[in-house]
């Protein structure tokens, strides 16, 4: 790779990799080091094929793209349901209203990875129905439908408890 081309990509590595990361925690339900590989596979894929993802109209997307189908790669190996044992380590508290964020989180977790997929990339990424389509190579129709599907298995996790978690 040129000089030019790999300076090119460490800006835009450097300036995309925080909303990366926020994305694929959505994904992985709040699991930091799974959101860090996934990211990090996701810059690894933008590496290989910078050339070609520069010169696409919006690299930024292509990245979250790339991003959701590392997820649901991942999410179809045998390996994935493996979780890691023992204690771990505190991390640092969010800002804002930590209930409503473990409540949310906690009900994307019960979601599959397909539902838990289409909700970031709608609501969270507010992306529209067609790039959510095309991100996960669907129609439209279908993307609408699991939407509706996904919201309606997301308030049945919730029940009657997201109202009060948004007053208090």
């Amino acid at each position: 790779m040129r000089a030019a081309d790999e300076q090119d990509y460490l800006d835009f590595a450097t300036a995309r990799a925080g909303a990366l990361y926020r994305s694929a925690s959505l994904l992985t339900s709040g699991d930091p080091h799974l959101a860090e590989d996934l990211v990090q596979e996701t810059l690894g894929r933008m590496y290989a094929h910078w050339r070609r993802v520069s010169a696409a109209d919006n690299p930024a997307a292509y990245a979250h793209t790339v991003l959701v189908r590392v997820f649901l790669s991942h999410r179809r190996r045998r390996s994935s349901a493996e979780q890691p044992s023992g204690a771990l380590p505190e991390g640092v508290a969010a800002e804002g209203d930590a209930t409503l964020r473990l409540t949310l989180l906690d009900a994307l977790a019960r979601l599959g990875p397909r539902d838990r997929a289409v909700l970031v990339l709608r609501y969270w990424e507010d992306r529209s129905v067609e790039e959510t389509a095309r991100t996960l190579r669907t129609s439209a129709g279908a993307v609408r439908t699991q939407s509706s599907r996904a919201l309606g298995r997301l308030r049945a996790v919730l029940g009657d408890s997201l109202p009060d978690l948004a007053r208090s």
